[in-house]
């Protein structure tokens, strides 16, 4: 499972502009239920694969936090502190307005896509994004913004679906196909987005793929840890420069 050379992941009969229009119509629509979806079609297991992302992130004292494509904050709400600044990045209004009801204080919600966040070059410590990266418009362009705001030294951690093992992608497929979109129409009263959803799945790249093109983005001290057997995967890169890099 590889991406397309243009980096649009089998959308390259839709203008970038569309695709994005497509996907921030998603969001709006199904923003108010949007962590009760991830619950239903995921068992509650998607909570257990962000907690593994927020400790791994490793949040400390003093650090500027990102979490891109972070909607409604849950991941960012495991790393607040008021010792630390958590910062939510987010396109869609909809998914941050749900997201600043649940949120302490500390959590900052601020617009920006993956390709052109709002903040200054070598700002930021940690940058992490959970389900989000395969939603973008352009993933190299995602990848490069990620690594422009990061410190020298500063880690860039992903959490996202990726390909399971041998033995279970039948009944997966199954699921994601057959399963997924009739509970996107119970629950999210959104069968037609949640077929999306499960599409831009099965078109994301897979572990070593993904962990290519970080390589090829510039970082460096790659990683890669495999979640319920490779239906998720976490992938962990750090910018070239600090004392890690």
């Amino acid at each position: 499972m590889t991406a397309d050379i243009d980096g649009t992941f089998g959308y390259a009969s839709v203008s970038p502009e569309e695709r994005e229009r497509r996907i921030r119509h998603v969001f709006r629509s199904v923003a108010g239920r949007y962590d009760l979806m991830n619950d239903a079609m995921s068992l509650g297991i998607h909570r257990l694969w962000k907690r593994t992302l927020a400790h791994a992130a490793a949040p400390v004292t003093g650090q500027r936090i990102v979490d891109l494509a972070g909607g409604t904050g849950d991941v960012a709400r495991l790393m607040a502190a008021s010792d630390r600044d958590v910062a939510v990045c987010d396109p869609s209004p909809e998914m941050m307005a749900v997201g600043r009801t649940r949120c302490p204080r500390t959590v900052r919600f601020v617009a920006g896509t993956a390709e052109a966040m709002p903040f200054p070059d070598s700002s930021v410590d940690t940058v992490t994004i959970a389900f989000g990266l395969r939603n973008v418009t352009r993933l190299e362009t995602a990848l490069a913004e990620v690594l422009r705001v990061l410190v020298p030294g500063g880690r860039f951690l992903c959490l996202e679906f990726s390909r399971p093992l041998a033995l279970l992608r039948p009944f997966y497929n199954l699921y994601s196909f057959a399963v997924i979109p009739r509970l996107g129409a119970w629950v999210a009263h959104e069968p037609a987005a949640y077929e999306y959803l499960v599409e831009s799945i099965r078109r994301f790249p897979d572990q070593e793929a993904m962990a290519d093109l970080m390589r090829t983005a510039g970082f460096v001290n790659l990683s890669w840890s495999n979640l319920s057997f490779g239906i998720a995967c976490l992938h962990v890169g750090t910018k070239p420069g600090g004392r890690e890099g």
